[in-house]
Order: C-alpha cells, then sequence, then structure tokens
C-alpha cells in the first residue's frame, strides 16, 4: 500500500498562508491582523515574514510597520501570466473588442473556487471604481466572468460549489439567496452571456461570456462599463460576437491545456 505524502517543511505552508492573505487584501496588513487572519502566533508570523522580506516576497513600510506582497513575488507571477497561451490567443480579439466599445475589458481563468484575472486592457474614459488588477481573484458568483462560467458547471459541480461557497453581499444588488443565483445560472445558461448589475462595485455593470470548446472551460471575458453609460444592446452584440470568433479560434488551435 502506497504511503500519503506527507507535506516536506510546514513553514513553507505556513508562508503560503500569509501571502494568500496579502495577496487577497486590497490594503496593506498589520503583523496582528496577518497573524489572525492566517491562524499563526504573532512570533511565528513574524519570523516567517522576515524571511519573506529577504527574498523580496513581501514589503514592508517602515513607518506604518504594514506589509504588501513584494516585487520579486509579483515579477514571477506576471512572468507566468505572460505566458499563458489563452491571453495570447485571445488578445487580438479582445483588444478589437476594446476598441470597439472603448471600455474597460477583463480575461479571467477559473482557479479554483475564484476567477482569476489573467488580462485587462483599460478604457481611456473616464471609468467608474472597478476593483480589478492582473493577478487579483473575484467571486464566481457575483461576477460576470464568474457566473458565466458557473453555467458551464454541471447541477452536481455546481451544487458542490454552492455548499462550500458562502455568498458574501460586496454591494446591495449581490445574489445571496442559492436559489435565485441558481435561476440566474439557468439564465445564462440560455442566453450565452452573464450580467454582472452593480453586484461588485456600485455603478458598474459588467457583461461576460465564457470560452468553451469541446466541453473544455478555458476561461471567460468580460466588459465593464460605468452605469451611467452602459448600451445594453451594443454591449451584449459586441460581446457575443467577440465569443462566437474567440470559439472559432480556439477550436482551430486547442494546442493548449
Amino acid at each position: 500500500m502506497e504511503e500519503e505524502k506527507k507535506p516536506y517543511g510546514t513553514v513553507l505552508l505556513k508562508a503560503a498562508k500569509i501571502i494568500d492573505h496579502l495577496s487577497n487584501s486590497k490594503e496593506a496588513q498589520s503583523l496582528a491582523v496577518i497573524a489572525a487572519n492566517t491562524g499563526l502566533s504573532s512570533p511565528t508570523a513574524l519570523k516567517i515574514l522576515d524571511t519573506l522580506l529577504l527574498i523580496g516576497y513581501v514589503e514592508k513600510d517602515e513607518q506604518t510597520k504594514r506589509f504588501t506582497l513584494g516585487s520579486a513575488l509579483i515579477r514571477h507571477a506576471n512572468n507566468r501570466l505572460a505566458n499563458l497561451d489563452i491571453i495570447k490567443i485571445t488578445e487580438p480579439y479582445l483588444r478589437n473588442l476594446q476598441a470597439g466599445l472603448d471600455e474597460t475589458v477583463h480575461l479571467g481563468i477559473l482557479d479554483k473556487d475564484e476567477v482569476l484575472y489573467v488580462n485587462k486592457l483599460e478604457t481611456q474614459k473616464a471609468i467608474a471604481n472597478i476593483n480589478s488588477r492582473i493577478g487579483n481573484t473575484n467571486h464566481l458568483y457575483s461576477s460576470a466572468m464568474g457566473k458565466a462560467m458557473l453555467a458551464v458547471f454541471s447541477e452536481e459541480e455546481l451544487e458542490a460549489y454552492l455548499g462550500r461557497v458562502e455568498l458574501v453581499a460586496d454591494t446591495p444588488n449581490t445574489i445571496t439567496d442559492r436559489a435565485v443565483l441558481k435561476e440566474e445560472i439557468r439564465n445564462v445558461r440560455m442566453a450565452g452571456f452573464a450580467t454582472d448589475d452593480e453586484e461588485n462595485d456600485l455603478d458598474v455593470i459588467c457583461i461576460g461570456a465564457a470560452l468553451v470548446v469541446d466541453n473544455k472551460l478555458y476561461g471567460a471575458f468580460s466588459v465593464s462599463t460605468p452605469k451611467y453609460r452602459f448600451d445594453r444592446e451594443k454591449t451584449i452584440a459586441k460581446v457575443l460576437e467577440t465569443k462566437k470568433n474567440l470559439l472559432a479560434e480556439l477550436g482551430k488551435t486547442k494546442t493548449f491545456g
């Protein structure tokens, strides 16, 4: 009988908890907050942070004594993202979409129970507060890309997801009722696109679509627009046109996993 593999060096697991916490935090974090959110004691967290500081994986503001992700880690992450084939293949189509609407366009991939932003093409026009950066993650249940991905899940996969994820309201429009969300996902399946109606950021509406070829989910893309200049009909038409063109391209390519 094969022995169950055990992790070598639990300090690496503890360091990963700290990095995950900093990655998900929009603001610099104090030692006390990091310790509390990772389940580590303050002395243990500090020792690990000191090591991460030495290799550039975290940075520390000497005035506030707060920590953020370091440039070395961000550089590694950006190098990894730059080499993703899905970015290279979708880039010209998403640039065309962005030029046609002059609004912010995102590309994301499924990352466990979240959507990971891997590309962002920004508008030159005034924008509302869109809290998105390449390398950040967002909820599946409240983002246009995320809901488009959930619509690809089987009923069993969707039920499992809803069983393990807490539906937390980021705005008054966020869907937190599981039955309502399931109905929303059924509508996404029929329409071929998903809508984030101020569910992540107030005054921002997003339309997104998933990229699925031969039952394989490659990712999703979306257009984010301030509510005051949102043209629903035009945006949906452009998103569906881009989806059609991308699926044709991915169907021809299919060279990446």
